[in-house]
Formats: structure tokens, C-alpha cells, sequence
């Protein structure tokens, strides 16, 4: 869909894809992390071409996970990045920004 202006388009692409997630994560290993973001907010009734300010979501899935759980808004991608490291056994390095999320998923 990209920057369209098209809420009717977007609901139907959000519905084809909750369709799919539920064979993607019947697809997942025990060792597999799903990771589902955006880059940014996009509100297909805004007049301008710009990115709107919406808070994306972040939504993480693994089947080690024993609950759901809410955490604290992220405030940048380090995170994501900083999770993956840690989910595969590596550290940031140093000097960078990003903390994993992974222990608070566990």
C-alpha cells in the first residue's frame, strides 16, 4: 500500500494479513523470532505527503514466549536490532545505542 490514501485499502490489507499471520506462525521453529513493525505511521486521511506521527506498533512473537505481555512504548530501533543480537546469543557493540527487550518477553 505504501503512502496511499486509502483507509479502505488499508483495512483490507490489515485483514488479509491477520489471515496469513496464524499460518506464518504455525510455520515458526522454537528457535524462530517474529518481529512485526513499520518504519512509521502513515494516516491515510491526512491532506499531505509527509509520514504522520502515529506510534507504530511492535509486536514479537516466539514460541518460547509463555504469556503476552505490554511493554513500555520503545522510543527507537536499536531495540529491534539490540533483541535480535541477544535472541541469537551476540551482544550490541560497543559505542551503539539499543537495549534488548528479550528477557522482559521471556
Amino acid at each position: 500500500m505504501g503512502t496511499s490514501k486509502n483507509p479502505i485499502g488499508y483495512g483490507k490489507e490489515l485483514e488479509s494479513f491477520d489471515k496469513n499471520l496464524k499460518t506464518l506462525i504455525n510455520q515458526l521453529t522454537q528457535n524462530d523470532l517474529l518481529i512485526v513493525t513499520a518504519d512509521h505511521g502513515n494516516d491515510p486521511t491526512h491532506k499531505g505527503s509527509d509520514h504522520t506521527k502515529e506510534i507504530v506498533p511492535l509486536m514479537i512473537y516466539s514460541k518460547h514466549f509463555k504469556e503476552s505481555k505490554q511493554l513500555e512504548d520503545q522510543n527507537n530501533f536499536a531495540t529491534i536490532g539490540a533483541t535480535i543480537l541477544d535472541n541469537f546469543g551476540f551482544s550490541m557493540p560497543d559505542n551503539t545505542i539499543g537495549t534488548s527487550i528479550l528477557s522482559q518477553l521471556l
